[in-house]
């Protein structure tokens, strides 16, 4: 996912990206501690794109602000 992208959607899609991703980094951390995580690499692009919503959240926000 890229920012890009991100940038284009509005701040309802944001949120609902953010929290679909929570979801997801939950259920990958429950799989490694279960030992059922088949790509361990996909944690930390998950954690990237989670990054990369929460980001694009505070530059708008930030952008109110002024």
């Amino acid at each position: 996912m890229k920012a890009e992208q991100l940038r284009k959607k509005d701040d309802g899609e944001l949120r609902e990206e953010l929290l679909a991703l929570a979801h997801e980094a939950f259920n990958l951390r429950m799989q490694k501690g279960t030992g059922q995580l088949a790509r361990p690499s996909q944690i930390r692009v998950v954690r990237r794109n989670i990054a990369r919503v929460k980001t694009v959240l505070a530059e708008r926000d930030h952008g109110k602000e002024s």
